[in-house]
């Protein structure tokens, strides 16, 4: 029982000496952590939050209403 409470403590020490190494540089390669949470989207992640969508649904809005009233539909008579 005192071999494993040794073996035990002993794996702990090591554990964190080579922990505190390679924090400071000083052990082999150092191994890449997981990061702490996922980094937020860079861009709009849905269409209706991108400006530049939206000004060019706009635009394309007006174009189409322009165009109408160019060319209004013949009226039928009655």
């Amino acid at each position: 029982m005192k071999l494993l409470l040794v073996v035990v403590i002993f794996a702990a020490v090591t554990y964190l000496a080579v922990r505190w190494m390679q924090d400071r540089g000083l052990g082999g390669e150092q191994m890449p952590r997981r990061p702490s949470r996922p980094k937020p989207p860079t861009r709009p992640v849905a269409p209706d939050d991108d400006e530049s969508f939206l000004r060019d649904l706009d635009w394309q809005r007006r174009q189409q209403e322009r165009r109408q009233h160019k060319n209004p539909p013949d009226q039928p008579d009655g």
